[in-house]
């Protein structure tokens, strides 16, 4: 699959969804010739803030710990088969780079998964639809639903799949394994001091955001994330991958 076939996917834009499988024609599912029973792929979607909401029914948290399980294993084995001289310890950083709820929510993203979550009014209020800790676990919970509904074997296929774009990247194991260590590389390398980070908190203790900027020669790079950590890695990323597309325009 690749990753302009999944950003063409159509998101579903009700809020819930009917009994046809967003496999059917126009559905984000299409580019992976994968079904997934209308229920499971309903209860993939459903966040337990929307279950919440409606008198405790159920969620996708149950799938998600599925998907997780099929997930580490089939990154493992493709990893393992395609690095036969990498070390345990190289493989393990790289599967993390593939896992990671940041990769995870880029391969959402691809695909347009936001729209078709079901969020409790909380989450739809605070930007649940494209918070990367949601999106990744709805991935997870796809994976689940896909191994209920047609077994492990297309279950495997469907993980590596989802993770080819991530795969095809040049930059994938190197600026998403350490952004901040890149970061500051480039900065040696253009002989400038290491960048200083700005991160500022809101929202309620129960769902506190950060957002983060670092600006690097002129250019600066933003993230946000449910942690300080996370929302200066994502910063960091996206000063990182501005820093290298502009130097290979100059180039």
């Amino acid at each position: 699959m690749s990753h302009a076939a999944a950003s063409s996917a159509s998101p579903a834009s009700s809020e819930q969804p009917s009994g046809t499988p967003q496999g059917a024609p126009g559905g984000f599912l299409d580019p992976f010739g994968v079904a997934i029973d209308p229920e499971l792929l309903q209860l993939a979607l459903t966040h337990r803030s929307w279950a919440y909401e409606h008198g405790g029914a159920p969620h996708n948290e149950r799938l998600e710990f599925l998907g997780d399980s099929i997930l580490g294993q089939a990154v493992t084995v493709k990893l393992f088969r395609d690095f036969p001289d990498l070390p345990e310890g190289e493989l393990a950083k790289r599967r993390a780079a593939l896992v990671s709820t940041v990769a995870l929510a880029e391969v959402a993203r691809g695909l347009r998964l936001g729209p078709s979550l079901r969020l409790g009014k909380g989450e739809k209020q605070t930007g649940g639809r494209d918070k990367e800790s949601i999106l990744a676990d709805t991935v997870e919970a796809l994976i689940g639903a896909v191994f209920l509904s047609a077994g492990p074997e297309v279950a495997g296929r469907f993980v590596l799949d989802l993770i080819a774009p991530l795969l095809a990247d040049p930059d994938r194991f190197t600026v998403t394994l350490d952004p901040k260590t890149s970061l500051q590389q480039e900065a040696v390398r253009r002989g400038l001091p290491y960048p200083p980070y700005e991160t500022r908190g809101s929202g309620p203790d129960h769902d506190r955001r950060y957002d983060s900027t670092v600006t690097l020669d002129g250019v600066t790079g933003r993230g946000s994330g449910t942690s300080k950590k996370n929302a200066e890695l994502a910063a960091a990323r996206d000063a990182v991958e501005r820093l290298q597309r502009s130097r290979r325009r100059s180039a």
